[in-house]
């Protein structure tokens, strides 16, 4: 997340409009309110939904044999539903992950096991996509070294490592720079990525048609490897219930990533619940099309014989070479699709950090993690501790995995699958709790025919007995992931309560716990809107004091217009003798600050707020808007004055500053039953 929202310390004004001894503005910045459009939110979640693409058919190929393309394309019809559970858990409230859902659902220890295992998902989502991006990369250089007559031969593990820390170093800066920044390269990778997926979908089509091909067998082949302990269990190797469970749990990471539309959805931008299920569309039809169309194709086109065996860990890049057409062209476009698995994967891998670093600052805004991680980078507001953190913890994933595919991707899918199920879970004991307004609800539900009966959520149920069942599978079936996802997940549980009780077993209420700020001294002379960086043509200004009483603001944001908004607080101090820089912004501004982050969240509007520092509010506010050349200004009830004293008290003061009478400003005054509007 990127933004810088100002708290400005200005001048001490008297009544009379004279100055006293001004103060130095003090600006405040947090990693807050940086919104982006629905297609860079889906950008996001797509690098790495979109990025299984590329590594998903051969590990589920090698786990349960040609049927694969099947498994993974009822997986991916599957997702539909979770990305339902992950949407109506979002319009209960903004900060819909794991974490904040299990715990109002079921209590924070079950909320902090829930939490670690996500995080096990995430920290080897960043891995296993670098080193998938680095196998492509490897096979490539490795092809036109043969077909150059070299004997040079990279080794393919070891390069691809070395190729996943420099991604995951890369993208650690870009999380540091705050989302803005990122989610901007992943819609970049995403608008590449489907030009390669088109021209892909339409090459195979033609190669099809040329030469005929046979659908894939519906038939299962397990390994010992991937039946784990139930290698040995009657009517684990057949097409039955037991079999088809097993294939389906080896194919559950084709939809990992899920999680991601949780995290950035406090980033989208107004209209927040229409973008979000905007999203969630472009998201499933995206994702369908490209990973299942390409698993299919892959078992189509290329030969048995070197499928597995040669491009196992390469397998669009082997699908290219087996096209119709010319030598020059199918390596021309096996190149374009190392390019952009490339990019993709390596955007796989920003999406792990960004999702990481929400997840981790929910559960420290929670108390549960140190308070010290939270404190935001000074120039650019980022988390950049907690995103430090898990840039350190992929890394040294990847140099214990050495590069090895098969290995992170089993362990890879514990975590995929238990998120899923606490997070199903949670939305429907919620449902039964009726705690929260919902703007929308996953699809199929059943009246009750009993007086005062609620509805049967029939989509939640299945969705949730279709989860926990491939879970309880997994856990005997993959072995690598079982041990090494329990005890991360464990490690995990471990530190959050130690870290809990360092911090005092301090219970934070949500939506209570202050945001993070920085504090910065800057000239008087720079308060104007270019020294606050307020470059829009277009300027708002809402005055703001109680943070109960938000209910102007609540109306004026869900207005839609594209000016830029500015929420003024003014700190009201008798006498002329200047405050204390340091203590200008006080824990009163912290506390009505913190509520208007969330109040901007719920609406996605981004707004700029500023206090000033005065002994008279109105013309304070009157004050800023002539220096910011607002085009208008809302304020409030008065709890002491009716709207038209209010009006004329601040056309006095406008009328005071100056050349005021040569500019004109609109003032309204505002609540849930009146607005009231003048132009001065």
């Amino acid at each position: 997340m990127a933004a810088s929202p100002k708290v400005l310390g200005a001048e001490r004004i008297q009544p009379q409009a004279t100055f006293g001894k001004q103060t130095k503005a003090i600006v405040v910045t947090t990693g807050m309110l940086a919104f982006i459009s629905f297609w860079r939110a889906s950008a996001i979640v797509l690098c790495d939904l979109a990025s299984t693409a590329y590594y998903i058919g051969g590990i589920v190929e090698q786990a349960c044999g040609r049927s694969a393309p099947y498994f993974i394309l009822a997986v991916m019809l599957f997702s539909y539903a979770v990305r339902a559970v992950y949407v109506e858990s979002c319009s209960m409230f903004t900060r819909g992950g794991v974490y904040r859902v299990v715990k109002e659902a079921m209590g924070s220890t079950l909320a902090k096991i829930s939490v670690s295992a996500l995080m096990f998902d995430y920290i080897l989502t960043g891995p296993i996509s670098g080193v998938s991006a680095g196998q492509y990369l490897v096979g490539l250089i490795n092809e036109l070294l043969k077909l150059a007559h070299s004997s040079i031969i990279l080794p393919p593990d070891f390069t691809a490592a070395f190729f996943a820390i420099a991604v995951t170093a890369y993208f650690w800066r870009q999380n540091i720079l705050g989302i803005e920044e990122s989610s901007g390269k992943a819609m970049r990778i995403m608008q590449v990525t489907t030009v390669m997926a088109v021209l892909m979908i339409v090459w195979c089509g033609l190669t099809i048609y040329t030469r005929g091909a046979h659908m894939p067998p519906l038939e299962l082949k397990f390994t010992d490897d991937s039946l784990g302990w139930l290698k040995h269990f009657p009517g684990a190797r057949t097409i039955g219930t037991l079999g088809i469970l097993i294939a389906f749990g080896h194919s559950i990471l084709a939809m990992s990533g899920e999680e991601s539309l949780a995290q950035v959805n406090r980033e989208i931008e107004a209209p927040k619940l229409k973008n979000l299920l905007r999203a969630g569309m472009v998201i499933f039809i995206y994702s369908l099309l490209l990973t299942s169309l390409i698993s299919f194709f892959a078992v189509m086109i290329i030969p048995d014989s070197v499928r597995m065996s040669n491009y196992g860990d390469d397998l669009i890049g082997g699908l290219a070479m087996f096209m119709i057409g010319p030598l020059w062209a199918r390596i021309a476009l096996r190149a374009f699709v190392v390019f952009v698995g490339f990019l993709i994967l390596a955007g796989a891998v920003n999406t792990a950090i960004v999702g990481s670093t929400g997840v981790l600052t929910r559960v420290a805004e929670d108390g549960v993690l140190l308070d010290w991680f939270r404190h935001p980078h000074k120039k650019y507001g980022t988390n950049y501790r907690i995103v430090n953190m898990v840039a350190m913890l992929q890394i040294a994933t990847i140099v214990l995995s050495r590069g090895d595919m098969f290995v992170l991707g089993e362990a890879y899918a514990f975590g995929v699958i238990w998120s899923f199920v606490f997070k199903t879970l949670s939305v429907l004991i919620l449902r039964y709790k009726d705690k929260y307004h919902r703007m929308w609800r996953m699809p199929l539900n059943l009246k009750w025919f009993r007086p005062g009966g609620q509805d049967f959520p029939l989509g939640l149920a299945l969705t949730f007995l279709v989860l926990f069942a491939t879970a309880i599978i997994n856990l005997f079936t993959k072995q690598v992931a079982t041990i090494s996802g329990i005890s991360f997940t464990l490690a995990l549980f471990v530190i959050f309560e130690i870290s809990e009780k360092i911090n005092g077993q301090v219970a934070h209420a949500y939506g209570e716990e202050p945001e993070k700020f920085n504090l910065e001294l800057i000239e008087e002379n720079q308060v104007d809107s270019i020294g606050l960086g307020l470059f829009a043509p277009h300027k708002k200004l809402i005055a703001i004091r109680d943070p109960n009483n938000l209910a102007h603001l609540h109306r004026y944001l869900s207005e839609r217009d594209d000016a830029e908004l500015i929420a003024l607080t003014v700190r009201t101090e008798k006498g002329l003798a200047s405050s204390d820089g340091g203590q200008i912004f006080s824990d009163a501004e912290g506390k009505l600050f913190s509520k208007v982050v969330k109040v901007c969240e719920d609406h996605g509007r981004a707004v700029t707020p500023l206090v000033v520092v005065s002994n008279d509010q109105v013309y304070a506010i009157a004050r800023m808007a002539f220096l910011l050349s607002v085009d208008e200004v809302v304020m409030g009830v008065s709890e002491r004055f009716n709207p038209d004293v209010q009006l004329e008290n601040f056309a006095m003061h406008w009328g005071s500053l100056g050349d005021a009478e040569e500019r004109h400003v609109n003032v309204r005054v505002l609540s849930d039953q009146r607005d009231i509007r003048a132009e001065i």
